[in-house]
């Protein structure tokens, strides 16, 4: 990797304005794929994100914004994509060209909806970027912690593995470390399953019910992961560290974790349709579940917590009744 590559962030919600922080601090300058011009124009202007994180103030000499995907794409050999799953389609509906030998980092912790894929699936299958050109970010880390420069680790995936402990080197800080893996499926697939998890420790709590549940529920969603990653890809990984269990209990327990806040409205009574426009931020559990639950058609898995939230959201069936019905089948 050259010494200065020319990395874009591609997004501009609250995990893109904290990997930009992090990335600013390890390079002299970056590109930055901001959909909205209006949103350049109050970037330049006042120098911060006007809708996510806005106590981060940014060296704005030191950011080439770009409103069109396609330039921010040709003008950058390494591409870190923070745009939400649902969104990423449509953001890349005007790119006709190729990746070519660009890399592709995801920090999307969601699923393409329609097409079923993780976010490397995506790329793979529609874009032929080869897998070993793309590498998974993930936590357990909040974008608000990143912010406040809380200790936090990030794990970056790639195969080979090598890769990763390059890429490594974009994030590294006195408050961020970084760890290295080659479980691409795994980190990607614990991530998105982690938010349905969050959305149902959201229900139990708005619902009233207590840490010793919630301690249960964590505990069992595990094992449902588990299960699933065990049936769906096989491979030497270890569940209890940080890219899985860790990631898993922050965005249950966090009160950063939208897909908590979005579950936890939940369950205190809101309807999907008005918990979604009050949050004005995007629980990628909520797209993600009817995703698992349509590739799920083809293994099997019995997962009981992830059934429980698609009954809740999508069949509208209420959630004191269903968290009940679900009691019943944890250990």
């Amino acid at each position: 990797m050259a010494d200065h590559p020319r990395v874009a962030i591609m997004g501009s919600g609250s995990w893109a304005t904290a990997l930009a922080k992090l990335v600013l601090n390890n390079l002299p300058e970056i590109n930055w794929f901001v959909r909205s011009p209006e949103t350049i124009d109050y970037f330049q202007k006042f120098k911060h994100n006007p809708k996510y994180i806005s106590d981060i103030e940014f060296d704005i000499h030191r950011i080439n914004f770009f409103h069109s995907i396609a330039d921010a794409i040709e003008a950058s050999d390494i591409l870190i994509f923070a745009i939400p799953a649902p969104f990423l389609k449509e953001s890349l509906g005007n790119f006709q060209g190729a990746f070519g030998d660009k890399t592709l980092i995801s920090a999307i912790k969601g699923i393409v909806p329609h097409e079923n894929l993780t976010v490397a699936e995506f790329f793979n299958k529609n874009y032929q970027v080869p897998f070993r050109n793309i590498s998974i970010i993930s936590g357990p880390c909040h974008a608000e912690e990143i912010a406040l420069e809380r200790l936090s680790y990030l794990t970056i995936a790639s195969s080979p593995r090598e890769r990763s402990e390059e890429l490594a080197n974009l994030f590294s800080c006195h408050h961020v470390k970084v760890n290295s893996s080659e479980d691409i499926y795994g980190t990607e697939y614990a991530a998105v399953l982690k938010n349905i998890i969050a959305i149902a420790a959201g229900i139990c709590h708005g619902l009233g019910y207590g840490d010793n549940f919630q301690a249960v529920l964590v505990s069992n969603a595990m094992m449902e992961i588990k299960r699933f990653l065990a049936k769906t890809y096989k491979s030497k990984r270890k569940l209890l560290s940080s890219p899985y269990l860790g990631d898993v209990m922050v965005t249950a327990y966090s009160q950063f974790s939208r897909n908590r806040t979005f579950g936890m409205m939940i369950g205190k009574g809101y309807s999907v349709k008005t918990a979604i426009l009050e949050m004005n931020m995007i629980a990628e559990g909520y797209y993600a579940v009817a995703c698992i639950r349509e590739i799920n058609k083809n293994f099997g898995v019995r997962m009981p917590i992830t059934d429980a939230v698609y009954h809740i959201l999508y069949d509208r069936v209420s959630p004191a009744l269903e968290i009940k019905l679900l009691t019943e089948k944890l250990k």
